[in-house]
């Protein structure tokens, strides 16, 4: 099955923020060469106001900006959409990949990074498994989760999700009762072999109870099986 974007829908935008030019030309090429719209800035305020000029499919971020750095832009970000974000953070900096996390970024990658595996993280964020029409949509525990408009309704109030956070919920209510491992959440829900750290999982996982659970230090339905992994429980 070919990995490439649907030929027949128009390409996903994606905008490419770093100040490092070089970087903005590789990444963006190899994205062009997979047939996505690549947009470049340079300036954490140019960004803005190309987001708010040409709305993108998937912003990739570097922390490091002039004018307005990553972590601001993110939060600014998430303020006012969903739009999935990933994250650019040099190697060793643990905290920027945390708060990006907190912040609402829905995966990051370490500089130096392989062109073909940022290109790998956009297409795992963008791709949309498609499910039979009896399996688009889940109702139980006072929630109605509906993979078609990616919409979380609890009591009759709508939820703002991330994209990431949405695909954990799905995958884990799809299967209530059912205990995933950290490893296998990110096969299902990030596509791709995990990687020594699963700390993104658990960011994700707590993020998610902040927003779903009515006393998230003692979660009712996203729950913690204990050295084995999570279940999502009605």
């Amino acid at each position: 099955m070919s990995t490439m974007p649907d030929a027949t829908a128009p390409p996903s935008t994606v905008l490419v923020v770093d100040d490092e030019p070089i970087v903005r030309e590789v990444v963006a090429s190899y994205l062009r060469r997979e047939g996505y719209r690549a947009l470049e800035a340079g300036d954490g305020l140019v960004a803005r106001g190309m987001i708010e000029s040409d709305p993108p499919s998937l912003i990739v971020l570097d922390v490091m900006l002039p004018g307005m750095d990553g972590l601001d832009l993110c939060r600014w970000i998430r303020e006012r959409s969903g739009t999935p974000v990933i994250m650019l953070t040099a190697r060793g900096e643990e905290a920027d990949r945390i708060v990006g996390l907190d912040l609402g970024a829905d995966d990051y990658v370490i500089k130096p990074f392989s062109p073909r595996e940022l290109v790998a993280r956009v297409r795992s964020v963008l791709r949309r498994t498609p499910e039979s029409p009896a399996r688009r949509r889940i109702a139980t525990a006072g929630f109605v989760i509906d993979a078609g408009t990616r919409e979380l309704v609890r009591d009759g109030e709508v939820i703002r999700l991330t994209a990431r956070e949405f695909d954990l919920l799905w995958c884990l209510a799809s299967h209530p009762g059912l205990v995933f491992s950290r490893d296998q959440l990110m096969d299902r829900v990030w596509g791709y072999e995990p990687m020594s750290d699963t700390g993104t999982v658990t960011v994700h996982v707590r993020r998610l109870r902040e927003k779903i659970e009515h006393d998230p230090s003692q979660p009712r339905h996203v729950q913690t099986v204990w050295g084995v992994g999570y279940r999502f429980m009605s």
